[in-house]
């Protein structure tokens, strides 16, 4: 069987450890009638590979949740693989199974759970207000986290996912271009792993949002909140999904795989300690990052699956980061944003 996910530790280094045991012949975790080999992409193939063509090389794969609607043809739903008592004893973080559940079926199951939150050096306070974050940029090492589809994401974040009100729109808009003219410029256009590496080596102390992960040692809070709001975050993480390509040979292999990964031993005990970040609900109640954190993954916003997403949000994100590094007046900018979600 083959298998893709992410060139990260987070996203392969567990799947790889589970792929060592069932090769050595005594896996603590149980047994699975064949292993699975792992190849990775990018964290940007999330953006650059659409899952459909990925189907046609690989049985099981870890996608984010956007991709979902141009991708359903070429998947198996998690009907067609499990009776509801099969997984009635699952509970994941947030909303991470809700956000594969497309058209009345479950897509995927979550295998990491992540949004965007707070991050800063050890002993370095980050505001718990937007209006907070505003004062303290003027005096603090802060970045900013722009790259890839990062900016739109953060402007989704600070409008709480209302980005085509045109209020809150111009709101963050106008609030994200001040950030940017006190923060580092060159960390600031980084994508979450470039900002967190240089916030660990000391080049800035703290970001007030971008994904979290749990192995930088960078302490970790809850997202920024406008007063009297939820704090505001766009769900991340991963999921597995299963291809049709030869579903008919693999189906127990695969439904084993399955339930293994999302399995309590694995999600509480292996992720952990080969630097994952488990999508199981229980770990999400362990202190330090994970507790830290809950409210706002609690809170976080699902974002749009419909076929064309992915490229919109790459659009949006450019035009943002471009209007914003070109001092483009906030109004002007949201009505371009705007046009392009309209068109779409």
């Amino acid at each position: 069987m083959r298998g893709l996910t992410w060139d990260h530790p987070r996203g392969y280094a567990p799947l790889d450890e589970l792929t060592r045991l069932d090769l050595a012949g005594a896996n603590p975790y149980g047994a699975v009638p064949e292993p699975i080999t792992w190849d990775r992409q990018p964290l940007e193939g999330f953006e650059s590979e659409p899952i459909a063509k990925l189907c046609r090389t690989y049985d099981v794969m870890v996608i984010d949740h956007p991709g979902l609607g141009a991708a359903t043809d070429a998947l198996v739903p998690m009907e067609e693989l499990f009776e509801p008592e099969d997984l009635a004893g699952l509970r994941f973080a947030g909303r991470s199974l809700d956000s594969y559940r497309l058209d009345g079926r479950q897509w995927a199951l979550p295998l990491d759970a992540a949004t965007q939150v707070a991050a800063a050096r050890p002993g370095v306070r980050v505001p718990s207000s937007w209006p907070g974050v505003r004062e303290a940029a003027r005096s603090g090492r802060m970045a900013l986290c722009l790259g890839g589809p990062h900016a739109f994401l953060m402007f989704c974040a600070v409008t709480c996912g209302d980005f085509l009100d045109e209020e809150a729109g111009q709101r963050a808009l106008e609030l994200m271009a001040e950030l940017l003219a006190l923060a580092d410029p060159a960390v600031s256009l980084r994508n979450p792993i470039g900002v967190l590496d240089a916030m660990a080596a000391g080049e800035v102390d703290w970001c007030p949002l971008l994904y979290g992960y749990v192995t930088y040692p960078l302490t970790f809070g809850d997202a920024p909140a406008w007063p009297g709001r939820a704090p505001g975050s766009v769900l991340g993480g991963t999921g597995l999904v299963v291809s049709r390509r030869r579903i008919g040979e693999i189906r127990e292999a695969v439904r084993a795989h399955l339930l293994r990964l999302t399995s309590a031993p694995v999600q509480g005990t292996l992720f952990p300690a080969t630097g994952g970040q488990p999508a199981a609900r229980a770990v999400w109640d362990t202190p330090g990052f994970y507790r830290d954190t809950l409210a706002t993954m609690e809170a976080a916003w699902v974002r749009p699956r419909f076929p064309g997403y992915i490229a919109l949000q790459e659009r949006s994100s450019a035009l943002i980061r471009e209007g914003l590094l070109a001092g483009t007046p906030a109004r002007d900018l949201l009505k371009t944003l705007h046009e392009e979600w309209r068109t779409a």
